[in-house]
């Protein structure tokens, strides 16, 4: 198992996400990277108080921040201004389309600070950009193994290598189903509820089957057999059948799966020759999705034996 990573985005690459115009962007722009998913609105910064002040964080000027340096005199607000910029901010954006004032320019350059602007309102952009930067820098891990969607349910198929997991994700491909990745998994914790799984680039949309190599899903099956993304809703185990093992038969016993610190539903199934994997998981996958509904099989089930069997 690997250890979550430390992320980190281009602070070009949010430019370009959001359209950002460029006030003025330092030479070393490319270089510059974004490791904080929360951002910063400076009022307080802004009236001379800098206690716990983060410049690693996007600093938005907004409506109210512009208004209060309106108000001040034009020297207390060069002062104002030029405190809050030499704290070297990571960068400023200015919301609303609001025009800058020429102190804020003129330090721009001075300290190297990328300074920005947006058309979109204050608080739409201050959502909209803590959820871009939570998907960039959401605590990282690689799993060995393949996440399909099968009816809408992202699943992570694990298990010893050569057990089948390619096979079984083919057939569920082939059963009009969707291939997110295989091998490989790389899984972000964008909340403190949602796993997102992804290919590593270089080995998206292609799978290995033993024999044959590796293929091209997109290519083979077309670009509604892949996703780039998905939710792990469910993660199934598979594990080779041993002989005299008491197997969960009536599914009441309730497993969980620990990824980074989420623990998510979980279902063991034994492999033995003969098994149609590909049924049993997209059973497993509707099984799940009937739960998350409020139904459960198999408590109903045993609801009904107890009430047959209760002494009377």
């Amino acid at each position: 198992m690997n250890q979550a990573s430390e992320r980190s985005v281009a602070l070009i690459k949010i430019i370009d996400e959001f359209n950002l115009e460029k006030i003025y962007v330092p030479d070393n722009l490319s270089e510059i990277m974004l490791t904080r998913s929360e951002i910063h609105r400076p009022g307080l910064p802004l009236s001379g108080f800098f206690d716990y002040f983060d410049p690693l964080r996007i600093q938005i000027i907004g409506l109210v921040e512009s208004i209060y340096l309106s108000k001040l005199s034009l020297e207390e607000r060069y002062q104002r201004i030029r405190a809050f910029m030499e704290k070297r901010p990571v960068c400023i954006v200015i919301a609303r389309d609001i025009e800058p004032y020429c102190e804020m320019v003129e330090m721009s350059r001075e300290f190297g600070i990328p300074l920005l602007r947006t058309n979109i309102s204050t608080n739409s952009f201050v959502s909209s950009i803590i959820s871009s930067l939570n998907v960039h820098l959401a605590p990282t891990i690689t799993r060995h193994g393949v996440l399909v969607e099968v009816y809408g349910e992202g699943v992570l198929i694990l298990g010893d290598s050569g057990i089948g997991k390619s096979e079984a994700a083919i057939e569920l491909i082939k059963r009009g189903h969707r291939l997110i990745a295989d091998d490989a998994v790389e899984i972000s914790k964008v909340s403190e509820k949602t796993l997102v799984g992804r290919a590593p680039e270089i080995i998206r949309h292609y799978m290995e089957l033993r024999g044959i190599g590796i293929v091209d899903v997109r290519r083979i099956f077309g670009t509604g057999a892949v996703k780039e993304t998905e939710k792990i809703q469910l993660v199934i185990k598979l594990e080779h059948w041993v002989e005299g093992k008491l197997y969960d038969r009536m599914g009441l016993e309730t497993e969980k799966y620990n990824i980074l610190g989420i623990d998510v539903p979980a279902i063991t199934i034994p492999v033995r020759p003969g098994r149609n994997l590909a049924v049993i998981l997209e059973i497993a996958a509707m099984n799940a999705r009937l739960k998350k509904m409020g139904y459960n099989t198999a408590e109903e089930f045993n609801k009904k034996l107890e009430e047959i069997y209760k002494p009377k």
